[in-house]
């Protein structure tokens, strides 16, 4: 597995990670947690090093399965977790707004070491920018953690360019994680470039856009009734429609290299910048296997123009965020 570097303070990590909030939150009804605690293992045998989890995701369960999971490798993987929701620490209930308070902060580390059954946590991110604490008092309350020793480096979750670079002053950031996919390109305007500035990496989430880039889902697929895509506009059944033009693009030039869309979508991201590290998601070995066959895949320079081209031509429909959850984002 290649592995790329996030950061300036030598955050190495494998090119492609593994998004682990669908094996126990948003996507309809939960797989069986031991399959998915199989899975993570596999992931490791097959050289992946990046873990992705947060308490929200439940919350607690899911860092509890990863946990579970990565303790008997824990010193040879990268665990990625975030603060920054307004959970009730005692009894687990997401109160729906948000919370950067420091000392929120501390307790939410101290509980999210003992669900991952670790003594650090190599990649803190601030899931969402709080208007209400000060960056600077987030990113001070992150340093001090890592100066103790139970968080390993800084991320941000969704920040835009003013947050970064005020959070960045106060401890580097080493990472930010955001949606990013050829069905989600607004970083390219002024995200990417803040990051190479610093010299931060990316994690972009949803990297094969919630599964509509494998072209497994059209404008007849049903999702469970509990499946968070049923409240995403660019999920509707006219914006699927629309945007089938996308996918087929994946398609053609996926059946010219003899690989799948999935994959052409992944190696499309990989050869953006050295630094990117995406997180796809799945619950299923099929899917880990293939995308991990991505890393693998180069893309020409040609090939490179050829969907640029076609995609310029294709304009994407719909919010990517149901108006509440949007509200939540700092741009």
């Amino acid at each position: 597995m290649q592995q790329r570097t996030l950061g300036t303070n030598g955050l190495q990590v494998s090119a492609l990670g593994l998004g682990c909030m669908g094996m126990s939150f948003g996507y309809g009804q939960a797989p069986n947690q031991q399959e998915m605690i199989q899975l993570i293992r596999a992931a490791v045998e097959q050289g992946v090093t990046f873990f992705d989890t947060a308490e929200v995701y439940g919350p607690w369960v899911n860092e509890e399965l990863v946990g579970e999971a990565l303790q008997p490798v824990r010193d040879q993987v990268v665990i990625a977790t975030k603060f920054g929701f307004d959970i009730d620490q005692v009894t687990g209930q997401n109160r729906g707004g948000l919370n950067s308070q420091p000392a929120h902060i501390r307790q939410v580390v101290e509980n999210s070491l003992k669900r991952l059954r670790t003594d650090r946590i190599d990649l803190l991110y601030q899931h969402r920018v709080d208007p209400n604490v000060p960056m600077e008092d987030v990113a001070g309350a992150v340093k001090d953690l890592i100066q103790e020793g139970k968080v390993r480096h800084f991320g941000l979750s969704e920040a835009g360019m003013e947050a970064i670079r005020r959070a960045h002053a106060v401890q580097p950031v080493a990472a930010l994680q955001s949606e990013y996919s050829l069905w989600w390109r607004e970083p390219e305007q002024e995200i990417l470039p803040t990051l190479e500035e610093l010299g931060i990496g990316f994690v972009p989430f949803s990297p094969l856009g919630k599964g509509f880039l494998t072209g497994k889902i059209d404008e007849h697929t049903e999702f469970d009734k509990t499946d968070f895509r049923n409240t995403v506009p660019r999920f509707s059944t006219e914006a699927r429609q629309a945007n089938q033009a996308l996918v087929d693009l994946l398609v053609r030039v996926a059946q010219e290299k003899q690989v799948t869309p999935a994959q052409i979508a992944l190696a499309w991201l990989l050869a953006q910048k050295p630094w990117i590290a995406p997180i796809p998601g799945t619950t299923k070995r099929y899917r880990l296997e293939e995308n991990l066959g991505a890393v693998e895949l180069e893309l020409t320079t040609d090939d490179l123009e050829e969907i640029e081209q076609a995609a310029a031509r294709i304009p994407v429909q719909g919010a990517r965020y149901a108006e509440a959850q949007q509200k939540m984002i700092n741009r």
